[in-house]
């Protein structure tokens, strides 16, 4: 499935049918009288929390939608049918925004069902005017309008634990380790080009969820290769995994590259410092992971690690393709994972 996690849509709840004018004619009955129906009301926009859906996919190719208008009223004071309400079902993590000006509507959780526009009241039918002094009303309300807005929806991934890195770092193989996910895995930069999502195992009943963000370069924090849209989904991690290859092919020094990711969490931190709600990255629990140990030397493992230790750093050495120390990382996770949880 393509992974689309933002997109802009025009809602609106439907209007209410209008009041019906009628009166009652009926052979031997001479005064009849009023006998006109109310309006049905407008149908409701509804927003539901799906833990079914994971992306927005589903909203991409129609940019209109909205509840259906009541039905008028009718004689012999028949109510007019209520319209059918529409239900927007949208993944849990989804921020609404009004598109206009940005403010923030609604953070949908798994599980929410509430109302977001409401229907227009149906119009009352003359029966309603129908009074002692007024026994004959030719009058009838007409239905009240809908509402319409337009909304920006952005969707922030739902995890655990974020896995992050520069490109190539093999990240996509760690979460095809970690869980059953089956990312796209190859030899060459940015083979991921969406987050991918992994359940967990974690002792006998325990599970957690864990994504693989696509690769970081500099500059990320201003969008350099889709870098915002990416470190969006960390936001809602509160454990971040800095995935470092130390394989002799990777120019770059491992600890150049802890530093260049640190410092595109900082910057994006700064950016976003005057948003309601936000929380650091900068300041989330941490785990450094070399990865490729398999494809070096142990010199060269004890002298990155010895590095990092010198800038108060502790790391975990693994091989993501070899399957080396992935239960001692898993099991890191879930301690801390679940230690955060409590």
């Amino acid at each position: 499935m393509k992974f689309i996690d933002e997109v802009t849509i025009s809602i609106g709840s439907g209007k209410g049918g209008a009041g019906c004018v009628s009166f009652r004619r009926e052979a031997q009955i001479p005064r009849g009288g009023p006998d006109g129906g109310d309006g049905g009301n407008g149908g409701d926009v509804i927003v539901k929390g799906d833990p079914r859906l994971h992306s927005l996919l589903d909203l991409r190719f129609k940019k209109k939608y909205r509840a259906e208008d009541g039905e008028p009223g009718e004689s012999q004071m028949a109510s007019g049918r209520a319209g059918k309400n529409l239900v927007l079902a949208l993944p849990p993590g989804t921020i609404i925004t009004d598109a206009n000006d940005g403010r923030v509507l609604h953070d949908v959780k798994e599980g929410d069902e509430f109302v977001f526009l409401k229907g227009g009241l149906g119009g009352k039918g003359n029966v309603f005017y129908k009074s002692s002094v007024n026994q004959a009303p030719g009058i009838a309300q007409k239905g009240m309008p809908g509402k319409d807005t337009e909304i920006h929806l952005e969707l922030k991934l739902l995890a655990d634990v974020g896995i992050m890195g520069l490109p190539n770092a093999g990240k996509s193989t760690l979460i095809s380790r970690l869980s059953s996910a089956k990312p796209k895995i190859a030899d060459y930069p940015f083979t991921t080009l969406v987050p991918n999502l992994g359940v967990v195992r974690f002792g006998e009943d325990l599970s957690f969820v864990i994504a693989d963000i696509p690769g970081l370069i500099a500059g990320a924090h201003e969008g350099a290769g889709l870098g915002t849209q990416f470190l969006r989904h960390i936001e809602r991690c509160r454990l971040l995994v800095h995935l470092i290859d130390i394989a002799p092919m990777n120019a770059q020094d491992p600890l150049e590259a802890y530093q260049e990711i640190r410092h595109e969490l900082e910057m994006y931190d700064k950016n976003k410092s005057g948003e309601e709600g936000f929380s650091p990255l900068g300041n989330r629990p941490e785990l450094v992971v070399l990865n490729k140990i398999d494809a070096t030397d142990e010199t060269t493992i004890r002298k990155t690690r010895d590095a990092f230790k010198k800038k108060g750093i502790a790391t975990l050495e693994i091989s993501a393709a070899a399957g080396k120390n992935i239960k001692q990382l898993t099991d890191t996770l879930g301690k801390q994972v679940f230690s955060e949880k409590q």
